[in-house]
């Protein structure tokens, strides 16, 4: 029975092609973003409908006679009553049938491998050697240890051996200002004298070397990568250019524009196309094309973008070009065109288009925003870090020590307790000597 007439029963038979996400296998189940679109335009219209697949496996074109091949063609020759599928709303196409408002917005666009596109400079690319958490890492181990040295040089007697009578000249920016000196594999004074500061002091060194010698052998690594790159943004640089070869699906909507445009630097991809014969067969051979190498392939940003999200090793150019919308085609005259075009505008407004396609174009790839692929991470170097932090532990503990050490001589001199002694001792050294003074002052003025 011809499709057309199953219409008025409200039946509709749908014709698909085998494209990923659009329409793919699961099992014996077929599933994907044309597959759930076309059972909601069902839901809310209520009709039930069959689906098939396309027998020659193109989406629609014309041969040299004029007649239309691939799904196009079965919905003209009534084989069929819709074709569901990612189908370019082209003036040729509306013509031979009938088709929806677009259900997904699309331009034309090209990509190619990581090692020969070339992304866009940045300002702050010297901070890319270092991932973020690894910056604020170094952050807080600076700020840590300038606080532990200004610690340690208040407690330690070898750097402070009377408060009331010595001016300590190691003050938290002194602290601070020794540490970055290091950062900078040059010597800054004053310098701790103490055993305690002089192991704090060891370990930051160490620390600032390490981390130094990691940071100029990533960012030199970082600078041979980008020299490799061959700078190509966008269509323009893609035509001048003789290293990489680049094609599309011969045959379809985006070859067709490339061959019928007037612009010359389209009409030169155009020829370079044809005289190398570089186009492909299909998309899926276009992307393993692209994976291998020193190839561009050229195609529709929704396809472009699934690959992208897919294989981890490819980008997309930045530029688009000759936006098109993605329809549902039926034979002239279909009666529920008009239903379906308004079933599209109300998916698109309740926003159910966008789920669908966030669903299926999900990305596996890890996010790399702001930072360089080969970012150092903070857990590489956690070894460091580590050191760093006993380093900090053992000075303070050795600080403490010779302060209680102190403090235990004069308990037995002036037959005090060693803990008063003590607490007397930093009580004077963390902010109690102005106080102390001053009561020192009261009691001369009376005598």
């Amino acid at each position: 029975m011809n499709c057309n007439s199953q219409i008025i029963e409200i039946v509709a038979c749908c014709i698909y092609i085998f494209q990923e996400p659009y329409t793919m296998t699961q099992g014996s189940e077929l599933e994907g973003y044309c597959i759930d679109l076309l059972a909601e335009i069902a839901k809310r219209l209520d009709f039930k409908y069959t689906v098939h697949l396309v027998k020659d496996g193109k989406y629609g074109q014309q041969d040299e006679s004029g007649n239309w091949l691939g799904m196009i063609g079965e919905v003209v020759r009534g084989e069929a009553s819709l074709a569901v599928a990612s189908l370019t709303l082209t003036a040729t196409r509306e013509q031979g049938v009938e088709m929806s408002t677009p259900f997904m917005q699309t331009g034309i666009g090209f990509i190619l491998s990581r090692d020969l596109g070339s992304e866009e400079s940045h300002s702050l690319s010297f901070l890319f050697p270092f991932s973020t958490e690894m910056w604020v890492g170094i952050l807080l181990a600076f700020l840590v240890t300038g606080l532990c040295i200004y610690l340690v040089s208040r407690i330690s007697p070898c750097e402070w051996a009377d408060p009331e009578t010595d001016e300590h000249s190691f003050t938290l920016l002194h602290s601070f200002w020794y540490i970055t000196g290091a950062l900078t594999l040059q010597g800054a004074g004053p310098h701790p004298k103490g055993l305690s500061g002089r192991v704090i002091s060891a370990v930051w060194w160490v620390f600032a070397v390490v981390l130094l010698a990691c940071y100029f052998s990533n960012f030199n690594a970082m600078l041979r990568s980008d020299s490799k790159h061959v700078s190509v943004n966008n269509f323009e640089e893609l035509a001048k250019q003789d290293v990489i070869d680049y094609g599309t699906v011969e045959g379809g909507s985006t070859f067709n524009f490339f061959k019928n445009s007037k612009n010359p630097t389209y009409r030169r991809i155009y020829q370079h196309m044809e005289r190398k014969k570089s186009c492909v067969a299909s998309v899926e051979e276009g992307n393993r094309r692209t994976q291998e190498g020193n190839y561009a392939f050229i195609g529709e940003a929704a396809s472009l973008d699934l690959a992208v999200a897919r294989y981890c090793n490819l980008i997309r150019s930045s530029e688009l070009i000759a936006m098109r919308g993605y329809s549902i085609a039926a034979p002239l005259g279909f009666p529920m065109m008009k239903n379906i075009t308004v079933a599209i505008l109300q998916l698109s407004e309740s926003g159910e288009l966008a789920f669908l396609q966030s669903k299926w174009w999900a990305s596996s790839c890890l996010p790399e925003w702001g930072q360089a692929p080969h970012a150092l991470q903070p857990h590489l170097l956690r070894g460091l870090f580590l050191l760093l932090a006993l380093g900090l532990g053992l000075g303070l503990l050795m600080a403490i020590l010779e302060l209680a050490s102190k403090a235990r001589s004069q308990a037995k001199d002036q037959k005090k307790s060693c803990c008063s002694v003590l607490l007397a001792e930093l009580s004077q050294r963390f902010g109690s000597r102005g106080a102390n003074a001053g009561t020192e002052t009261s009691e001369k003025s009376k005598a």
